[in-house]
């Protein structure tokens, strides 16, 4: 009988044991345990079975191919990619200073689409649209106002890694669909349970966009302005912009955020405003415009602790945030009307990148504001943090006659 591996006949050799016959009926166990195989079939060893039909001889122990551990054959491993270099910041340009405004909360109260609703014990319950949903919230250090029944009743749970991006997974008491229809200021877009603990925006995000929209239906440009949002995940922020009168550059490395972005923008009836949507690493899409001479008049910067562009481009917060503000600066427009980071790195300090910001945008004047973003609850008395700010923008009308009068 052939090997079923190499092809050859076995040898013929004597049982391993006591030397008897390989018939006898004391070399009958198999491998198992000693039991005899039974009646009418073959052991696992090929003996004899109880009816007395001549048993083919056992060939050889042949491996197959084994792999070990720590081969040396192998081929070598892709090596590994060099550090990157520090970017390390220019001298400071010559030009005026902008102004330090004092340390600001930004607070988002509720809506009739979105609340607050409590929060303690590393946890916040709120309400969005028909919904209400549980999600992990490092922030929030104190103690539930509300009985447990209620947060009981919620009708999604988040469990997982209390990171922003950490890893964990839904509950749903009840079948819910992946989306549902919300609004904020009459935009109307989709909320989504994601693969994380997001809900497709950010309502925090509401102060940033009230203020923004304010900047842009105030500017006399005589043209309308031009805003690139980078990081701009599902681009509730780019239909208020263009919804404002912007152009707007729309830039994610996601191409399924991207998607939702087009989603929102179909949903909210602003398919007629020019909105880009580009999937793109966010640094290198920058350092293209740096080159093609194109400038923004607004430019908001949204991103992540840490990240992947599309081409599997890092991204690393504190090591390559220096780089990204000394670039955008590099495309704003001299008529530039605001220039705005939030970044969710709360074991950080405002004030640090307060001062990155007042360094990048020295020579251009106006004034940075910093300070840290806040949701109200609704019926209490408390706010939760949630991130933190520093945004650049020239000086009104009233601030400049006063900057004037201070330097006569």
């Amino acid at each position: 009988m052939a090997n079923k591996r190499g092809g050859k006949p076995p040898k013929q050799s004597a049982r391993r044991g006591d030397g008897k016959a390989a018939g006898s009926r004391a070399g009958a166990a198999n491998r198992g345990g000693g039991q005899p195989s039974r009646q009418g079939q073959p052991s696992r060893h090929g003996q004899a079975t109880r009816s007395g039909k001549p048993d083919q001889p056992r060939p050889d122990f042949k491996p197959g191919r084994i792999i070990k551990q720590n081969r040396t054959d192998t081929k070598p491993s892709k090596p590994a990619e060099e550090p990157r270099a520090p970017f390390i910041l220019p001298k400071r340009p010559e030009g005026p200073t902008p102004r330090r405004a004092p340390f600001a909360l930004m607070v988002t109260g509720p809506w009739d689409d979105y609340a607050l609703l409590d929060m303690g014990h590393g946890q916040k319950l709120e309400r969005y649209g028909p919904y209400t949903i549980v999600r992990p919230e490092p922030q929030a250090m104190g103690s539930p106002r509300l009985d447990q029944a209620i947060w009981d009743k919620a009708d999604a749970i988040f469990s997982g890694d209390l990171e922003e991006e950490g890893p964990g997974r839904w509950r749903y008491p009840k079948p819910l669909g992946e989306t549902w229809e919300t609004h904020w200021d009459q935009i109307r877009f989709y909320g989504r349970f994601t693969a994380f603990r997001h809900v497709g925006f950010f309502p925090e995000q509401a102060a940033h966009w009230h203020w923004m929209d304010q900047q842009l239906r105030g500017a006399y440009l005589g043209r309308p302005p031009r805003v690139l949002n980078l990081f701009g995940y599902s681009g509730v922020a780019s239909l208020v912009a263009a919804r404002a009168g912007a152009e707007v550059t729309h830039v994610d490395a996601s191409k399924k955020a991207v998607a939702y972005g087009k989603e929102n923008q179909l949903l909210a009836g602003l398919d007629d405003k020019p909105i880009r949507w580009i999937v793109d690493d966010a640094m290198k899409f920058v350092q293209r415009e740096i080159r093609r001479g194109n400038v923004y008049d607004g430019i908001l910067l949204d991103p992540p602790k840490f990240g992947r562009g599309p081409k599997g481009e890092v991204w690393q917060l504190f090591e390559m945030l220096p780089e990204m503000l000394y670039a955008c600066r590099q495309i704003l427009s001299k008529e530039a009307l605001f220039y705005t980071l939030t970044a969710y790195a709360m074991r950080a300090s405002y004030a640090a990148f307060d001062e990155l910001m007042i360094e990048v945008m020295t020579g251009q004047g106006g004034i940075v504001e910093s300070g840290e973003l806040m949701i109200a609850e609704e019926n209490g008395p408390r706010c939760l943090n949630t991130s933190l700010y520093t945004r650049w923008r020239p000086l009104n009308a009233d601030e400049a006659a006063s900057q004037q009068e201070i330097s006569a």
